[in-house]
């Protein structure tokens, strides 16, 4: 071969090597790319897939040793809190898990912390580590390794952590490839762990609406249960109505009755027992029962069904319930029964009418075939009392069926005896209803005048005012009247004369108003008209024009004459009256007036008037401190009259106009605020001599909101801790509360604060507010009479009542209500779940103001 084919051979095998090298260099770049995308790949399924970051960082580690050399793995995260670096994973050959915890605050010194303050990987072997540690440049913690390397770990261009694998052999060293494949793991790794935590975040909001749902899907199914149950019973209350208007005989009855209690519980086995109390003798009119199905009458002895009549509560017995019985003597059974045909499980309840408990209804197994429970106790319970009522009227139709017969024969001669029986029958209910009729009119109609009393007309002008506030278009109008010089023709011309000129006066004072109007006479020389479907005011000045023109002529009598007159005042509707003392109030003021400023005349209402009404004579008696008081007390008592350790105190005064009037009313005539502070101040002194001598535990005292202003409630402290407060609660008023200001919420909240006991008075008198039961911490609560008379008569004031007690239950407040004492009253509001009530009042001392202080003493 010639030289020259011999340096193109050398060239050509050239060529080949520098490709093959080129070639082996592209296959390791595909390889290492090929395990980048795939060590990538398994993290991001990873990531998609694990649950927790817990399971998160050996999932990493596995991937990793499929590449580098990565036993001894950790991974360390930045704690912005505590500026530390902290252990997330760590797996290692030599060192177990105590090793870097006890060194965990060291991390910062040591080659992962070196890392982390670079910002950079670093690559370390067992000799540059040293090298490092005698430079001062980093500790060393922990069984050196010898190869070491860490890669940092960034989000968002901060670095939060470090990845870090090391090798105790020395030739399993890190290659490029390898820590370049640990870097690109580094960068996906927070992104990771963000997606992890998310979906954590996510499971654990899904966990909790998952709880959420199921529990509301649980009080759903609850709810759906109670209605299911309320359905059942109510389809079978009507089953047991259809009983009492069927035609049947009463054995066709006992046998629908069976089958409607085989609907509630296990009742193969049932009798139904009747009582007689005249001859004490138990009958068994139906008997189903596998052992014995005759019934037999028996005498009156101690078996359950005695026990039964005798508790007249329904009784489940099972065996050893039986044999404690037994055991006390409250229970004999007969020896010669045979163990099989004694009940294992007994349920007897008892049939109960108004005439009182007429038999008992029993289910009972044997051999342990049912046992009842409570819940079969209070299903025939619940249906019990509807067939005692059907059995007993089949029971007394039957009876009648049997006197029938006896019946038609007696009608042909007492057919004439009852005529004449109904004609004297007639007349004597027409006699009563016209002795009816006058009684009711002498109640409320004056004796002498025969005009209506001052309670007939305080009636219709609440009904008036109601209206009108319903209406206000449609005004009204009272006139206070008063006669003048009515006094000089009782002292000249005698008593006789004087009724025959209040008898004059009333018919002249008829002639002057319209059919529709209301004259009245108050009592006295007083008398009040009440003018309605008012357009406008000039029509009741009129009406007082008219009167004063009739009294200008004399009355003469005896040969005597005397000139008399009449003093009017008026007041018309506004919309800022709530009550009718408000309005008689401010007619009489406006008839003060009129008098004071001469006579025979009259003044329309202004509210300055209530001002001159201070400078009027201690005889008119109508200011706080001149009218006589006295306390009145009812004890809190149960519906059995039963009495409890607390009771009501309450103040009263004699007007001159309303008669004998609560403290609650007489305050809302007091012109001065403070004259009226300083007599509740000294009424409270006085209950609280009055609480001293009591033997009850708490006293309820009314109160009015004045007592918590500003200047008024350091006053109100002193005397409260200057006695026993805590056997004193005090009452307020619900609508003064409803309508208080800033500074007395606040301070009814200081009372409370201060341990002293507070209530609500009158509560839903005009509306139902539920949110002062939660803003206050009541003790007490005072229903208004016209309340608890609303909750008897229309079915959303029941709704309302029940929300108000199951508030009052969860606060614990102790609810009373006021009203008649009529046992049939309250009987009703204990089934509405009322079970305290205000007891008759009783009058206590009277007392009488000492000084123009107002300063109260016991007469």
């Amino acid at each position: 071969m010639s030289s020259k084919s011999l340096e193109d051979s050398a060239t050509h095998f050239d060529k080949l090597a520098r490709k093959n090298v080129r070639l082996k260099s592209l296959l390791q770049k595909y390889k290492q790319s090929h395990h980048l995308q795939h060590a990538l790949l398994q993290l991001s399924e990873q990531a998609s897939t694990v649950a927790e970051l817990t399971l998160l960082y050996p999932a990493i580690h596995n991937i990793l040793q499929d590449y580098i050399p990565s036993k001894n793995f950790f991974v360390v995260l930045h704690n912005p809190v505590y500026d530390n670096l902290e252990l997330s994973y760590f797996a290692d050959e030599k060192d177990g898990l105590s090793v870097p915890l006890k060194y965990e605050q060291y991390f910062k010194e040591g080659l992962t912390g070196y890392v982390f303050k670079q910002g950079k990987t670093s690559y370390f072997t067992k000799q540059q580590t040293e090298l490092a540690v005698e430079q001062g440049l980093l500790k060393c913690f922990g069984t050196p390794a010898e190869h070491w390397v860490g890669v940092p770990v960034y989000r968002d261009k901060s670095i939060i952590g470090v990845m870090v694998a090391q090798s105790y052999e020395k030739d399993l060293s890190y290659s490029e490839q390898q820590i370049e494949l640990l870097e690109v793991m580094s960068l996906y790794l927070a992104t990771a762990i963000e997606r992890v935590k998310k979906r954590e975040l996510l499971e654990s909001e899904v966990k909790i609406r998952t709880r959420a749902l199921t529990q509301s899907n649980q009080a759903l199914n609850e709810e759906i249960q109670q209605r299911k149950k309320a359905l059942e019973r109510q389809q079978i209350l009507f089953k047991i109505s259809e009983l009492a208007t069927l035609s049947e005989n009463l054995d066709d009855v006992y046998k629908h009755v069976h089958e409607i209690i085989k609907t509630i519980t296990y009742a193969d086995n049932l009798y139904i027992a009747l009582y007689d109390e005249q001859t004490h003798w138990l009958s068994f009119p139906y008997c189903v029962d596998e052992y014995n199905d005759t019934g037999r009458p028996r005498p009156f002895a101690k078996g359950f069904s005695e026990l039964v009549l005798s508790s007249e509560e329904c009784q489940v017995i099972d065996i050893d319930k039986a044999n404690n019985l037994i055991k006390l003597g409250v229970v004999e059974r007969p020896v010669d029964v045979p163990a099989e045909r004694t009940a294992t499980s007994w349920l007897g309840a008892p049939l109960k009418t108004s005439q009182g408990v007429i038999g008992l209804i029993v289910c009972q197994a044997y051999n342990n075939k049912h046992e009842f429970t409570q819940d079969d106790c209070e299903l025939i319970t619940f249906v019990s009392h509807q067939i005692a009522n059907v059995i007993q009227t089949h029971l007394a139709n039957q009876e009648l069926k049997l006197n029938h017969q006896k019946l038609e024969n007696r009608v042909a001669e007492k057919t004439k005896e009852l005529r004449q029986a109904n004609l004297h029958l007639q007349m004597q209910i027409e006699e009563r209803k016209k002795i009816e009729q006058q009684l009711y009119h002498d109640a409320h109609h004056d004796s002498l005048t025969s005009l209506p009393n001052r309670s007939l007309f305080l009636t219709q002008l609440e009904k008036t005012l109601q209206h009108y506030q319903r209406y206000p278009e449609q005004q009204f109008a009272v006139l206070f009247i008063d006669l003048d010089k009515f006094k000089d023709i009782n002292d000249h011309l005698g008593h006789q004369a004087g009724d025959q000129f209040l008898i004059g006066v009333a018919e002249s004072f008829s002639h002057c108003i319209r059919e529709h109007d209301l004259l009245a006479r108050l009592g006295g020389d007083e008398f009040v008209v009440l003018l309605t479907h008012l357009t406008e005011q000039q029509q009741a000045q009129d009406v007082a024009k008219r009167i004063i023109e009739i009294m200008r002529k004399p009355f003469c009598m005896k040969g005597q004459c005397i000139q008399s007159g009449a003093s009017i005042g008026i007041t018309y509707s506004k919309p800022s009256y709530k009550h009718t003392d408000e309005i008689i109030r401010d007619a009489d003021a406006a008839m003060y007036y009129a008098k004071n400023a001469g006579r025979n005349r009259f003044e329309c209402f202004h509210p300055l008037l209530n001002a001159s009404n201070v400078q009027h004579d201690a005889d008119n008696m109508h200011h706080l401190d001149d009218l006589p008081m006295h306390f009145r007390s009812a004890e809190i008592i149960t519906l059995d009259e039963q009495t409890r350790a607390e009771s009501l105190l309450e103040a009263f005064g004699e007007h001159p106009v309303l008669g004998s009037t609560s403290f609650e009313v007489l305050k809302k005539f007091a012109t001065d605020r403070v004259q009226h502070f300083e007599v509740e101040l000294n009424l409270l002194k006085q209950a609280f001599s009055l609480v001293s001598d009591s033997k009850k535990e708490k006293v309820l005292f009314p109160c009015s909101g004045l007592v918590l202003e500003r200047i008024n409630f350091q006053a109100l402290c002193k005397l409260l801790k200057a006695h026993d407060a805590n056997r004193m609660c005090l009452l307020f008023n619900e609508q003064e509360i409803r309508y208080a200001s800033a500074v007395q919420i606040e301070n009814l909240k200081n009372l409370v604060a201060q341990g002293f006991s507070i209530g609500l008075n009158e509560f839903a008198k005009d509306r139902c507010e539920l949110n002062l039961l939660t803003e206050f911490q009541f003790d007490y609560l005072l229903l208004s009479s016209t309340f608890s008379k609303r909750v008897l008569q229309q079915e959303n004031y029941h709704l309302q009542l029940q929300g108000v007690l199951a508030i009052t239950k969860l606060q614990n407040i102790k609810v009373i209500a006021k009203g008649p004492s009529i046992f049939n009253y309250r009987t009703l509001l204990d089934k509405h779940g009322l079970s305290l009530f205000i007891g008759k009042q009783h009058a206590l001392a009277p007392f009488e103001y000492e000084t123009p202080s107002a300063q109260i003493i016991t007469s």
